[in-house]
């Protein structure tokens, strides 16, 4: 299946339930699972795992994030990617995100068949980006950040005039607004009352923007500081955390621990409709 058509297929799942976005990371150094699934049988066992515990979309991505990361040239962040990539994406396992901020890496990916492709630069990177998700009509996650954190900063209106430069190189770019996704971007740049606010933004982001919104909240720092819990243990805290951004609006979830969110998101959405 090519990227549009995918993209195309998962979309419409949007708004039909809380849908989870497994993290698959092909990184030697992510704050919580570097070096795990750098080889290719590593990354499709745990893919097909995470699928067969639920999650409907797995996002892979080859460069961490982390604060204090170290950039990775294009030629490093492929070569740690593509064999892992191509093994999922060959097991037709779920839908597949790519996890990338440079356009070379997103061209090759979706040339592959990656539904979506997940910029946590939010279209501040690099400009050629956008050209690429719409010449091959995946979809596009925009993700907000700020440098670094300012207690005085108002994070929400932040939000809204970070996302309306965005939406609007996406629109020059050619990109279809129906394939555009809002992430808030909590744990980049914000302090940990912000990132609260953020991760409780997506009524806001809709109202404004009448997008779909993802969240990455899944063992972030401030949850460690709130709960007083190393990264490793902060699994309770995350699905607090995820059910509060649920009740808020949010559409899409990325998280370490999928069976633990559809089983929480399973019982969470009965006790609505009860």
């Amino acid at each position: 299946m090519d990227a549009r058509a995918a993209a195309t297929e998962f979309l419409a799942r949007i708004g039909s339930k809380p849908l989870i976005m497994g993290i698959l990371n092909v990184t030697p150094d992510s704050f919580s699972d570097g070096g795990l699934y750098s080889h290719a049988q590593a990354a499709l066992a745990h893919a097909r795992e995470m699928a067969q515990a639920g999650a409907d979309i797995i996002d892979i991505g080859a460069e961490s994030t982390r604060p204090g990361f170290a950039p990775v040239s294009p030629e490093e962040e492929w070569a740690r990617l593509e064999t892992p990539l191509a093994a999922v994406l060959r097991g037709r396992i779920a839908p597949v995100s790519v996890d990338t901020t440079k356009a070379e890496i997103a061209r090759r990916a979706v040339a592959l068949g990656a539904a979506v492709i997940n910029d946590v630069s939010g279209l501040h990177g690099d400009p050629a980006l956008a050209n690429v998700a719409a010449q091959s009509g995946a979809a596009l996650v925009v993700m907000h950040h700020c440098a670094q954190a300012d207690p005085a900063r108002d994070i929400v209106q932040d939000m809204r005039a970070f996302f309306a430069r965005a939406l609007a190189r996406a629109t020059e770019a050619g990109v279809d607004r129906e394939r555009l996704i809002l992430d808030p971007g909590v744990g980049f740049g914000k302090t940990v009352e912000q990132n609260l606010i953020a991760a409780k933004s997506a009524a806001a982001l809709k109202q404004a923007f009448g997008l779909p919104v993802l969240i990455g909240l899944s063992r972030k720092r401030f949850i460690g500081a709130l709960a007083g819990a190393p990264t490793q243990n902060r699994l309770a805290g995350t699905l607090a955390a995820d059910l509060a951004a649920l009740q808020a609006g949010a559409d899409i979830f990325r998280v370490h621990d999928v069976a633990e969110h559809a089983q929480a998101f399973k019982v969470w959405s009965a006790l609505v409709r009860a």
